[in-house]
């Protein structure tokens, strides 16, 4: 099979039966068709048989050149995912891409607030009107429950119940979850729906079923919307670098501050793993004491001796 229609059936697996979201498909089509260009330069034929390691490692010493380890490391997640799915079909009969070592990437740590600061943050949306209203909404569902800015765009005035306090998210590859919405998170909800009907474009109209709703009246974008958790952490926090995921890791960081499961955090967030869970939660050093004096033998003869 040449390379070309290799990349399209793998594109449309990920489309079709992994469910992948826009942003993925197109990050794994880059990366491949990096790849292709690169071998049609080298005239390296034959088709995806004659993708051996030795290809693979000229593609990525050229990237190495104007790329960042990280981006290195994607690229090689993308051709490794790309062969296995050819093996799986058999459409190759081995892998060369297992061949190849991914380089080491340090993972900045993620923006963290502490609970004052989170708090100045959302309670920084105070703005009169049914857009400040709608900001705080965000805010609150954005710290309060966890959710990433691209399933608070998509919620739906029928995905909220204000009544029993729960919403339904649509998470990555389309997987449906409840989370629950906190005591303040139902109140600026309920503000906000209440006067939801004033945000309308000049000619009067809204869209129909969106949750939030832009100043036109159509649903808020996650580009408005981050931009406005910009706008509210500089004021609130003096934090312009705020931004919706930071929230997300922040909500998760103070519920195991606060003594909550991570399986039952992993929930919450959608995680599909229990290790990316413990990738995006800082376990603080209070936590750590205070799991140690609950739990290490000596130091519960510590405390029997004080």
């Amino acid at each position: 099979m040449d390379i070309a229609t290799a990349i399209t059936g793998y594109v449309a697996y990920l489309a079709s039966e992994r469910r992948a979201s826009p942003h993925t498909i197109a990050a794994y089509k880059r990366d491949l068709d990096g790849l292709a260009t690169f071998l049609a330069d080298k005239r390296v034929d034959g088709g995806v048989e004659a993708i051996d390691v030795y290809a693979l490692r000229g593609w990525l010493g050229q990237l190495a050149r104007t790329h960042a380890p990280a981006s290195i490391a994607r690229m090689i997640a993308s051709a490794r995912s790309w062969m296995k799915w050819m093996l799986k079909k058999r459409i190759i009969t081995k892998s060369s891409a297992d061949e190849l070592a991914s380089p080491k990437v340090r993972r900045p740590m993620p923006t963290l607030l502490s609970v004052d600061a989170a708090k100045q943050a959302v309670e920084a949306a105070h703005k009169d009107g049914a857009s400040g209203l709608r900001d705080r909404a965000l805010m609150e569902l954005l710290y309060g429950s966890g959710l990433r800015v691209g399933e608070v765009v998509r919620l739906d005035l029928g995905d909220v119940d204000l009544d029993s306090a729960r919403a339904r998210v649509l998470g990555k590859g389309n997987k449906e979850r409840i989370v629950p919405l906190g005591g303040e998170c139902i109140a600026a909800l309920r503000a906000y729906v209440g006067r939801r009907s004033e945000i309308v474009s000049r000619r009067g109209t809204q869209h129909p079923t969106a949750l939030l709703l832009s100043q036109r009246g159509q649903r808020l974008g996650a580009r408005a919307a981050q931009q406005t958790v910009h706008e509210l952490g500089a004021l609130g926090a003096g934090r312009a670098d705020l931004h919706p995921h930071a929230l997300r890791h922040t909500c998760a960081t103070h519920m195991l501050d606060g003594g909550a499961d991570l399986r039952a955090i992993q929930e919450l967030l959608g995680h599909s793993s229990l290790s990316t869970t413990q990738r995006y939660t800082h376990v603080s050093m209070e936590h750590l004491l205070r799991t140690y004096d609950a739990a290490h033998p000596l130091a519960r003869a510590r405390r029997a001796n004080r």
